[in-house]
C-alpha cells in the first residue's frame, strides 16, 4: 500500500513514493517491506508483524523492525493499530496508541478527497493531530522493485533520526 500522509518524526522529508508491502508468512505473521525514495535512491527496511495480542480479534498489532537496517542489531517494537479499513481492502487508517504516529495507506497513487477526508475526521475522532499531517508524494507510475541506485550505506535512516 502507498503511504499517502502520514504524521510521525523519523522519515526524511524529501521522500517520494513511499510504500508498505504486507506478505502473509507460513506461520501467520507478516512479513513488511517499508521503502521509500529520496534524492533519487531508493531505501528499504524489513521487518515482521504480528497480532499483539494472539487471543484477541482486535486489530492491533506488533511491529518489529531491527535498525539500523545496514546493520540489523536493535529490534525496535512499535505498536500498529488499524484503525480503519474499508471493505474492498483498498485504504487504511493506522494509528499508534500514544497519538504521535498515524498513517494513511491507499493501493493507489492517489486517494478521493472526499474519501481522505472522512478517515482525516476518524483520526480526529480517536484524538490524533491531525494538523501534522504530512502528504507523502507519489508519482504515477510509480517505481517498481529494485528499480534505481538503492541507499546501501543506511544514510536515510540516520537522518530520518534527525527529521531530514
Amino acid at each position: 500500500m502507498r503511504l499517502l500522509h502520514s504524521l510521525h518524526f523519523f522519515s526524511p522529508r524529501m521522500e517520494l513514493d513511499t510504500r508498505a508491502t504486507y506478505t502473509l508468512n507460513e506461520d501467520g505473521t507478516v512479513h513488511v517491506l517499508n521503502e521509500t525514495w529520496s534524492d533519487g535512491k531508493r531505501s528499504s527496511i524489513e521487518g515482521s508483524a504480528y497480532k499483539a495480542n494472539p487471543n484477541s480479534d482486535e486489530a492491533k498489532l506488533k511491529v518489529k523492525f531491527y535498525v539500523p537496517p545496514f546493520l540489523p542489531i536493535i529490534p525496535v517494537v512499535g505498536d500498529y493499530w488499524v484503525l480503519f479499513i474499508d471493505d474492498e481492502y483498498q485504504y487504511a487508517l493506522i494509528g499508534q496508541p500514544s497519538r504521535k504516529y498515524l498513517w494513511i495507506l491507499c493501493r493507489r497513487t492517489h486517494l478521493d478527497d472526499e474519501i481522505y477526508n472522512q478517515l482525516v475526521e476518524k483520526a480526529k475522532s480517536e484524538g490524533y493531530d491531525v494538523s501534522k499531517l504530512h502528504k507523502t508524494p507519489q508519482t504515477d507510475p510509480p517505481p517498481e522493485g529494485d528499480a534505481g541506485p538503492k541507499d546501501t550505506k543506511g544514510i536515510w535512516w540516520f537522518k530520518s533520526l534527525l527529521g531530514k
